[in-house]
């Protein structure tokens, strides 16, 4: 684990987001950076689909989770 030091404007940006997203900042920070790496390592996919993939191979049915 290490210290990241981003500007001020970013940080209270984030904390928003968390408060919205109902996950701590570092969690936000984190989720934001790993989709970040994953848009940067496959530009043809949306948001949306990295997250599709990304809830693919942790075997998430959402179906299921949605009650159908």
């Amino acid at each position: 684990m290490g210290i990241v030091k981003i500007n001020d404007d970013l940080h209270e940006e984030i904390r928003k987001a968390s408060s919205v997203m109902v996950r701590s900042i570092n969690a936000q920070a984190e989720f934001w950076i790993k989709i970040g790496m994953l848009a940067e390592a496959n530009p043809e996919l949306s948001f949306s689909g990295i997250v599709r993939e990304q809830l693919k191979l942790a075997e998430v049915d959402i179906r299921r989770v949605a009650g159908g």
